[in-house]
C-alpha cells in the first residue's frame, strides 16, 4: 500500500496576510472601546456643565386645590417641585400651600434640591418669588455650598420652564402674568451666597443661560428692578399679606442688613 504524502498546506483563513489584518481588525475594536469607555467617563461632566434642557415628558403636574380660573392675586398660589435621581423625573404640586409631603423622608432632608416659589401682589404688581435651599442644616451642604449654587443657578431656566410648562392654562388664561418679575431667594448659612436675585420678566427668565452677564445690563437692570416690599398696614394692594413660604421669614423688609445681599442678573445671554 503506499503512503500518501502532502506538503504543508496553509488555509486561506491562516495566510500571513489574513493573520495581519486579523491583528490590524483586534487591535481596532481594543481601541474603539477604550474611547469609548472614555466618552462614557467623561459624560457626568457633560450633564454636569453642559446646557440645562426641559423635558415636559418627565413633568409630572399635580393640582392640589387650584384652578386655572382663579387669579394667584385674589387666591394664593404656590409651587412645590422636587427631583427624582432614580427616574429622573419631575414633580410639581400646584396648591395654595407649600406640598409638605413632598418634602418628607431623610433622603429629601439630605439632598434638599427641592424648589419652592409663590405668587404675591405687592402693591398692586404680580412677580413669582422662587426660594432655593443652598447651605445649612448639614455640614454636607456646607462643604458644597459654591457647587450647589452654580447647580442651582445652572437648572433654574429649567425649574421656571417646568412652572410655565406646568401652569399653561392659567399663563394662557392670565397672558400678564409672562411679564412679572421672578425674584430668586438663596437661602444660606454662607453670606455670600445668602442672597436675593431678579431674574428678569418670567417670559425671559426661563430662557437658557451661559452664565455671562453684560456689566451695562446688569446697571441698567439694577436701576430699573427693586426688590418690592409689603405694605405695612394691612391693605388691598398685597396679597397675600404673609409669605405663604416659612423660609422666606429670613428675608425681610431690611434685606440689605444682616449679610443678605440683593443683587440683579439683569439680562443674560441667550446660548
Amino acid at each position: 500500500m503506499g503512503s500518501l504524502s502532502a506538503g504543508p498546506l496553509l488555509p486561506s483563513e491562516l495566510k500571513p496576510s489574513s493573520l495581519f489584518n486579523e491583528q490590524q481588525r483586534s487591535v481596532f475594536v481594543y481601541r474603539t472601546r477604550r474611547k469609548a469607555k472614555k466618552s462614557q467617563s467623561l459624560n457626568p461632566v457633560a450633564r454636569l456643565f453642559g446646557p440645562a434642557i426641559f423635558e415636559a415628558s418627565k413633568l409630572q403636574v399635580l393640582f392640589l386645590g387650584v384652578d386655572a380660573k382663579k387669579h394667584p392675586g385674589k387666591l394664593p398660589r404656590t409651587y412645590t417641585l422636587t427631583h427624582s435621581d432614580v427616574t429622573s423625573k419631575l414633580t410639581l404640586a400646584i396648591s395654595q400651600t407649600i406640598n409638605n409631603s413632598q418634602l418628607q423622608g431623610w433622603y429629601n432632608r439630605l439632598q434638599r434640591d427641592e424648589v419652592v416659589a409663590e405668587w404675591k401682589k405687592v402693591k398692586g404688581k404680580m412677580s413669582l418669588h422662587v426660594h432655593c435651599h443652598i447651605s445649612g442644616g448639614h455640614f454636607l451642604l456646607d462643604l458644597c455650598a459654591r457647587l450647589r449654587y452654580y447647580i442651582f443657578c445652572k437648572e433654574l431656566p429649567v425649574v421656571l420652564k417646568a412652572f410655565v410648562h406646568g401652569d399653561g392654562n392659567l399663563l394662557n388664561n392670565y397672558p400678564e402674568l409672562q411679564e412679572s418679575l421672578v425674584w430668586v431667594y438663596f437661602h444660606s448659612n454662607i453670606p455670600e451666597f445668602n442672597k436675593v436675585e431678579c431674574w428678569g420678566p418670567l417670559k425671559d427668565a426661563d430662557s437658557p443661560s451661559s452664565g455671562v452677564q453684560k456689566e451695562n445690563n446688569k446697571n441698567q437692570a439694577s436701576n430699573c428692578w427693586e426688590m418690592p416690599k409689603t405694605c405695612q398696614q394691612t391693605c388691598s394692594c398685597c396679597f397675600p399679606p404673609m409669605s405663604l413660604i416659612p423660609w422666606s421669614q429670613a428675608f425681610s423688609s431690611d434685606s440689605h442688613n444682616n449679610g443678605i445681599n440683593t443683587q440683579s442678573r439683569g439680562l443674560r445671554q441667550q446660548s
